[in-house]
């Protein structure tokens, strides 16, 4: 069995084209898409999270609203930019949507990507420290925020506080038991990989690695999950980690996903450049359901994670959207052993 979501990038567009013309479009859309996702069997609804940018950008608001028009599907990010986050706010937030959603939460962090400004976390207030990066202070303010959720009390009780306070030193409010464990890192490359699993989160890989060694995207990636779980047992951790990884997946079912998607039907990865390095891109998987699972069953990456990611092109409504979700859960999971 496999976990099978949705991962939105939530655009929106004045376009005529776009089913999601505003931010509030997109907003109330993305929950919609989270109540069908949940109605059709699918297991999670993942948001990224960009800045200064027409799309999805403050997550949990956008989390808390879905988990309380939901009952059993995981809410998620992937990936929140730490360099923007003011590590003890975030805390507050996410303790509060996961307590309204049960224990559902699944936050995937990262040092973030290539931004709509230059050094966009500077308008938000934050500067690295002297001699240090903008990747070092989003690791320093996840270190942070691990501690944050983690329970343990550190804020000095005023003597004479407005309200009684409990013994010993103050905590954030409120905790969630749990979330540290449901605390993902968007890796981009194999040392990050092994990086998250040293410090014990959960892998989330996408389809864009921060690097290139000739070899398929899948096989990359698949290496990169590899050095993952090793470096977790080396690392002694109690709990077994999980591993999420996104593809675009389009199953070819009717005359409308012809229209959209018949051109993908022979993608091919990509080889770029971001951030000044080399990168390597998946392909997107289009066509009718037998081709793709004949072509998703070699995919190593998919077969070596536990959850899988469906990128959704949000601005062709929630009912396209729930199409494309509803087509590989009957078309192509059963097939693959995904359910």
């Amino acid at each position: 069995m496999k976990k099978i979501g949705f991962l939105s990038f939530g655009h929106w567009s004045p376009s005529p084209q776009s089913e999601a013309r505003s931010a509030s479009d997109t907003l109330l859309q993305s929950i919609e898409l989270a109540v069908a996702a949940e109605e059709l069997g699918a297991d999670g609804a993942y948001f990224r999270v960009h800045h200064f940018a027409r799309q999805l950008a403050s997550p949990f608001p956008l989390l808390a609203a879905a988990a309380a028009r939901t009952s059993r599907i995981e809410l998620g990010t992937g990936v929140i930019d730490m360099r923007y986050e003011n590590p003890l706010y975030m805390a507050e937030d996410a303790g509060a949507a996961d307590l309204i959603s049960g224990g559902r939460l699944q936050l995937g962090l990262s040092r973030g990507s290539p931004e709509q400004v230059i050094d966009g976390y500077r308008y938000f207030g934050f500067e690295p420290a002297e001699g240090s990066t903008d990747a070092d202070m989003a690791r320093e303010h996840t270190r942070q925020f691990f501690e944050a959720i983690g329970g343990e009390g550190f804020a000095r009780p005023n003597p004479r506080p407005m309200f009684p306070n409990p013994p010993g030193l103050l905590r954030i409010e409120p905790h969630s038991p749990g979330l540290r464990d449901r605390i993902w890192w968007g890796a981009g490359s194999r040392a990050t990989a092994e990086w998250t699993a040293e410090r014990g989160m959960n892998l989330m890989s996408s389809t864009l690695l921060t690097e290139d060694t000739g070899v398929p995207f899948h096989q990359l990636q698949a290496e990169q999950i590899q050095r993952f779980r090793a470096a977790w047992d080396a690392a002694g951790h109690q709990r077994e980690p999980r591993v999420s990884v996104s593809r675009s997946i389009f199953p070819i079912v009717n005359d409308l996903d012809r229209q959209f998607f018949w051109r993908e039907r022979h993608s091919t990865d990509q080889v770029g450049h971001i951030d000044g390095g080399e990168a390597r891109f998946g392909r997107t998987y289009a066509g009718e359901p037998d081709k793709l699972v004949a072509e998703l069953a070699e995919d190593e990456a998919i077969a070596a994670a536990d959850t899988l990611l469906l990128t959704v092109p949000n601005q062709l409504g929630v009912d396209y959207n729930a199409h494309v979700i509803e087509s590989v859960l009957t078309h192509l999971a059963p097939e693959l052993g995904w359910r």
